[in-house]
C-alpha cells in the first residue's frame, strides 16, 4: 500500500508455505486478500511476491500469467517487489546453507533472476519502479582461500553485468525500470556494508565497467550510470543488526558512495544481552527454544572489549555465551517486529525505529517490505493465528510512521511559533 513519501508498503509472502504455483496463489487468496480488506480496503495494495524458480517457471505460461494479472486487476492488488533470494524449496525441509544454492557464480541463478524480471515486466504496473531481491553472491564457508573468493566474486560480478544488460535492454523495450537489490547477509560472500561496497568499487565499477561498456558499446560515464540504477542495495534490517551495524552508519555509507537502497525489509533480529534480568543460565535456556535445524540462524557474540565472534549457527553462539567476558548475542532469527520484549530476550526492534526515523527525515527507498518468515518455527509460547500475525506487524509500521509524522509536525509547528517569538 502507499504509505509517506510515495513509498510502497507490503510483507513478503515468502511466509507462506508451498512451492508450486497453486499452493502460491491459494495463499494470496486465502491471506492477501484479508490483510488488503483489514489494511487498505478502499486503496491498492501492493504484494511483495515470492517466486521460487519453479513457481516462475509455471507463472511465464501465457494462461497462468494473463490469469493471475486479471485476478490482479479484478481485487485492487500490485507486484512492485518480488523476492528471489530462494531459488528452491524454503519452508518444512532442513534448508540451512542450501539457501543459497545456486549461487552467483552459477547459470542457474542468473537464469531464474531473468525470468523473474520478464515476469515483474509484465506485472508491474506503468509508471512504477520494480525490485528484485537476490542473495549476497554466495556462502562464504564454501570457499577456503581468498583466492577462491576472489575467483568468485570476479564470477559473480560478470553475471551481475548480464542482469543490468537484461534490465537496460528490458527498459527500452517496455518502458519499465527495475533494478536488482543485493542482501548482504552474516555469513554470506557480502555480509555487510563494508563488504557491500568493496564488490561495487573493486568488481562492479572496474571489471564490471569495462564488460557492460563493451556489451552495451557505451561510454564508461553510462555504463557507471547503468549500473548503479540497475543494481542496489537490499537493506534488511535484522542483517546489518546482527553485524552490530548502525542504521545511520549504513545509510550513510550506502549514500556516500552514491550506490541506492533498492528495498529495505524490514525484519528483526532476537538479541540476548547479560544485563536484562536473569542469570547466564536462563538466558541460555531461552535462546535454546530457537535452536532449530530448517534455516540459518548465524549469531555474532559481543565481548566486553568490543571484540566480535561469529559463528555459523545459534548453538555455537549460545556455548560462547556461558562465557564471562560475553556481553550480547545476537542471531539471524527474524522475529516478530512488533516485538521488544520476550522471557528475558529481546530484539533489535530499536534499530527498525531507528531506520525508519532516518527515512522519514530522508526517505532513501520507495519500497519497504516486512519480512518475518520464521512463524511456522517460532516456540510455541509466540504462534498466533498467520493473518492475524500479518496484520499486527504491518499495523505497527503503520503506527510508527504516523506517530514519527505527528511528532516530525509537533516539532515544524513549534519551530514556527519559536521564530515568530524570536526564541531559539
Amino acid at each position: 500500500m502507499k504509505v509517506k513519501n510515495d513509498a510502497h508498503l507490503t510483507y513478503c509472502t515468502n511466509i507462506h508455505s508451498g512451492e508450486s504455483w497453486k499452493e502460491v496463489f491459494d495463499s494470496l487468496e486465502q491471506y492477501t486478500l484479508g490483510v488488503k480488506a483489514k489494511l487498505a480496503p478502499e486503496e491498492p495494495f501492493g504484494i511483495g511476491l515470492r517466486l521460487s524458480n519453479q513457481t516462475a517457471l509455471t507463472l511465464q505460461e501465457e494462461d497462468q500469467l494473463s490469469a493471475f494479472k486479471q485476478w490482479l486487476s479484478a481485487n485492487d492488488l500490485y507486484v512492485f517487489t518480488i523476492n528471489g533470494f530462494p531459488y528452491g524449496n524454503f519452508h518444512g525441509k532442513a534448508l540451512k546453507d542450501k539457501v543459497h544454492a545456486p549461487d552467483w557464480l552459477s547459470r542457474e541463478r542468473l537464469d531464474y533472476t531473468i525470468l523473474l524480471f520478464n515476469l515483474l515486466a509484465e506485472l508491474l504496473p506503468d509508471g512504477q519502479i520494480g525490485g528484485i531481491s537476490t542473495s549476497p553472491l554466495s556462502y562464504k564457508h564454501w570457499y577456503d582461500t581468498a583466492e577462491e573468493i576472489i575467483a568468485a566474486k570476479k564470477q559473480s560480478c560478470a553475471h551481475l553485468i548480464e542482469i543490468v544488460v537484461h534490465l537496460v535492454q528490458l527498459n527500452r523495450l517496455t518502458g519499465k525500470n527495475m533494478h536488482l537489490d543485493i542482501e548482504p547477509e552474516p555469513d554470506g560472500l557480502l555480509e555487510n556494508s563494508a563488504d557491500f561496497i568493496d564488490f561495487f568499487e573493486s568488481y562492479l565499477l572496474k571489471e564490471g565497467l569495462e564488460l557492460l561498456r563493451k556489451q552495451l558499446k557505451c561510454t564508461a560515464l553510462e555504463a557507471r550510470e547503468y549500473i548503479l540504477q540497475h543494481l542496489q542495495l537490499c537493506y534488511d534490517i535484522c542483517h546489518f543488526s546482527v553485524e552490530f551495524e548502525e542504521p545511520e552508519a549504513v545509510i550513510r555509507s550506502m549514500e556516500e558512495k552514491g550506490i541506492k537502497i533498492g528495498k529495505m525489509q524490514i525484519s528483526a533480529a532476537l538479541k540476548c544481552n547479560t544485563q536484562c534480568n536473569g542469570s547466564r543460565a536462563e538466558m541460555m535456556e531461552h535462546l535454546s527454544q530457537f535452536t532449530e535445524p530448517i534455516y540459518l540462524h548465524q549469531a555474532v557474540v559481543k565481548k566486553h572489549s568490543g571484540e566480535l565472534k561469529k559463528f555459523a549457527d545459534l548453538k555455537p553462539g549460545i556455548a560462547e555465551m556461558a562465557e564471562l567476558d560475553s556481553e550480547e548475542l545476537r542471531t539471524h532469527f527474524h522475529v516478530p517486529i512488533f516485538l521488544f520484549y520476550y522471557q528475558g530476550l529481546s530484539s533489535t526492534q530499536d534499530d527498525i525505529i531507528k531506520a525508519m526515523d532516518l527515512w522519514m527525515k530522508k526517505p532513501f527507498t520507495s519500497h519497504m517490505e516486512v519480512e518475518t518468515y520464521t512463524w511456522d518455527v517460532l516456540p510455541k509460547q509466540m504462534t498466533m493465528d498467520l493473518k492475524q500475525s500479518i496484520n499486527r506487524e504491518l499495523s505497527w509500521v503503520l503506527a510508527l510512521i504516523e506517530s514519527r509524522e505527528e511528532k516530525t509536525e509537533e516539532f515544524l509547528v513549534q519551530e514556527v511559533a519559536n521564530a515568530a517569538d524570536g526564541s531559539n
